[in-house]
């Protein structure tokens, strides 16, 4: 397995995080229990459930979200694939533009031969 098929995987969640759009958020994520996300500022959700919940919460508030992503590493090894990045934000809530950038990790795991996101980690940068 090659780290361009993770970074396929990782460019398919900012799609559906920017589509907004929670079918294809849900066949990107492992459904499992064992998936983990951390938004910026948030507590730790643990799996597909509370995960789900969060995404649709974020859709219903944001009318509107760009995200530029940098990648600053990736790697496989055997069915694990992680990509580090930074994410450059621009996004419409309410009446408010909001810019900010994050430092995220996206971990994958190789299921069943597709990748999946299991761990998707945010952090502010802080100004």
């Amino acid at each position: 397995m090659t780290k361009d098929e993770v970074l396929v995987a990782n460019t398919g969640f900012y799609r559906a995080f920017e589509r907004k759009d929670i079918e294809a958020m849900s066949a990107i994520w492992s459904q499992g229990t064992g998936s983990f996300c951390i938004h910026p500022g948030s507590r730790v959700l643990r799996g597909w459930k509370e995960i789900r919940t969060s995404w649709e919460q974020i859709f219903k508030n944001t009318a509107y979200i760009e995200i530029n992503a940098e990648v600053i590493a990736t790697d496989v090894t055997d069915n694990i694939g992680y990509v580090v990045l930074i994410e450059n934000v621009f996004q419409v809530v309410g009446s408010r533009r909001l810019e900010a950038q994050s430092t995220a990790t996206n971990v994958f795991q190789l299921l069943g031969g597709k990748w999946y996101l299991v761990h998707h980690h945010g952090s502010p940068i802080l100004r």
